[in-house]
């Protein structure tokens, strides 16, 4: 009772009836921006809303939770919710008693195993991205290739010989092998007979070198161990399968000197298999 006597009493008075006045009163004394005065503006801006009580948009029991526009479907809950009794899964039967697992056709054949097998995918396949001598010698001409230096994979993709995704490697093409009228030397990761005997005629050298994901990864983008804080990965030595593919390990970071070719591994790699 002391409360809403209070309470009365509070409104009753002219205190908390002055604020429009106050306002109106305020908005009429203020002075336009643009006064000399300024400090008489902020004066008399201070002291017109003095009286004034803060109101907000937003108060404490206007705040509700994140509900979602569709509410849960309750089952189980009486003949009246429409989803009672059997809670809409009908009476008796296997889906009525439980769940299977995801294809289940009730124990006949199901489609997946119906539907005959087309086609065959090699998860051991590689995919190399070609470059043809060709590219290579209109870019040495053009002066974005340095012949008397080492063309490695990167050096191609610096270039934008090759695209930029680099999946298994880059392939040697032969074609414009015509245009290779002086020694170059090359690492890539396949090379075709007609590319590595146009090379070797004019004097050049071409080896086949290994790198696997992280090796690309410290070839092409050394950058990116440097700034994680790591150190370059050591060379990955080529799977047995793929030994007698390659000439060596690839070596990190990027070389810019060839290794030479000594006459026991040309021997070797001149007789046939």
């Amino acid at each position: 009772m002391i409360r809403r006597r209070l309470l009365s009493s509070l409104i009753s008075s002219n205190s908390l009836l002055t604020p429009k006045t106050t306002l109106i009163s305020t908005f009429s004394q203020i002075q336009p921006f643009k006064d000399s005065n300024f400090n008489n503006y902020i004066a008399n801006g201070v002291s017109g809303f003095m009286g004034l009580r803060a109101y907000s948009l937003l108060s404490l029991n206007d705040l509700r939770d994140n509900v979602p526009r569709k509410q849960k479907t309750r089952k189980g809950r009486g003949i009246g919710s429409g989803k009672g009794k059997t809670a809409g899964r009908g009476h008796k039967g296997q889906k009525a008693r439980g769940t299977m697992k995801f294809g289940f056709e009730g124990g006949q054949t199901p489609m997946r195993r119906r539907l005959p097998k087309r086609g065959f995918k090699n998860p051991f396949s590689l995919t190399f991205q070609p470059v043809g001598l060709g590219k290579i010698a209109r870019l040495i001409n053009a002066g974005k290739i340095d012949s008397h230096e080492l063309i490695t994979m990167k050096t191609l993709k610096e270039t934008r010989a090759i695209g930029k995704q680099i999946k298994d490697g880059v392939r040697l093409m032969g074609r414009g092998a015509e245009k290779i009228q002086w020694p170059i030397h090359l690492e890539v990761s396949r090379v075709t007979v007609r590319a590595k005997q146009a090379v070797e005629a004019a004097g050049g050298s071409v080896r086949r070198v290994h790198y696997n994901q992280l090796g690309f990864r410290a070839l092409l983008k050394p950058e990116w161990f440097e700034k994680k804080g790591r150190l370059l990965p050591k060379a990955a030595r080529p799977p047995p399968k793929l030994r007698d593919k390659v000439d060596s390990i690839g070596r990190l970071p990027a070389p810019t000197k060839p290794i030479p070719f000594y006459t026991e591994e040309k021997e070797a790699a001149s007789t046939p298999a």
